[in-house]
């Protein structure tokens, strides 16, 4: 069973940063990859980024040169260094995990945390 636990968001200003976490994420079974999704008041949950056993790295173009995801393998951690933070970056962010093919579709991903709030304030 795979559960996903999401930490690290915050309220913070304008141009600040963030380093969201995700503790559970490990390659097993059909796991190929691990994202991150947002999802904003009264907007569609939308991918943030994307990292995958086998490559490549993806990026929302609203978040690329200012995101970082990254991993740690070894401590089945997942990461999310979000720098120049702004105020339509506020939404709940949510961990996921699965095949990842498209890497942008909420369905291509089979677990899901539960999410951490980020909100940004101008």
């Amino acid at each position: 069973q795979v559960t996903l636990v999401e930490s690290g968001g915050d309220s913070v200003q304008a141009g600040g940063s963030l380093n969201l976490s995700c503790t559970g994420a490990s390659y097993t079974g059909a796991t190929r990859c691990m994202a991150w999704f947002r999802q904003g008041p009264g907007k569609e949950r939308e991918a943030v980024a994307t990292i995958c056993r086998e490559g490549p790295i993806n990026y929302a173009d609203s978040v690329k040169g200012r995101f970082t995801v990254s991993q740690d393998n070894a401590k089945d951690t997942l990461f999310l260094q979000m720098n120049s933070l702004k105020p339509e970056d506020t939404a709940m962010y949510y961990c996921a995990s699965g095949y990842g093919r498209p890497w942008y579709l909420v369905y291509a991903y089979q677990h899901w945390g539960q999410g951490t709030q980020v909100t940004v304030s101008s």
